[in-house]
């Protein structure tokens, strides 16, 4: 019989998405490969709230931060895609490292 998961697998698999999250935000050049890797950062916590919740660490308290998390990366989302389009509008690309200031 195998074992039953335990806290434990849950923040292996939290502390793998947020290393990719960190790899994909520091290597991209593109900002929507960029604001995936946040994305990715974001559920990392999503999955160590609930794990926590679940495992009685933290009650409820991680379901409400985990409904407030998706509440923040919806909004990230959309206010980051608005800055993409802002940006590839004024240069033709979506390549952070040509961006040189934010001014027009």
């Amino acid at each position: 019989m195998p074992e039953a998961l335990g806290l434990h697998h849950f923040l292996l698999v939290g502390a793998a998405l947020f290393c990719m999250g960190l790899y994909c935000v520091l290597t991209r050049r593109n900002a929507i490969g960029i604001l995936m890797g946040v994305e990715l950062v974001l559920n990392a916590a999503n999955v160590n709230y609930i794990a926590f919740s679940r495992y009685g660490v933290g009650g409820v308290d991680g379901q409400v931060f985990s409904i407030f998390v998706i509440m923040l990366a919806a909004a990230e989302a959309a206010i980051g895609l608005a800055i993409v389009l802002g940006i590839y509008r004024r240069s033709g690309s979506i390549d952070v490292s040509q961006m040189t200031s934010l001014r027009g």
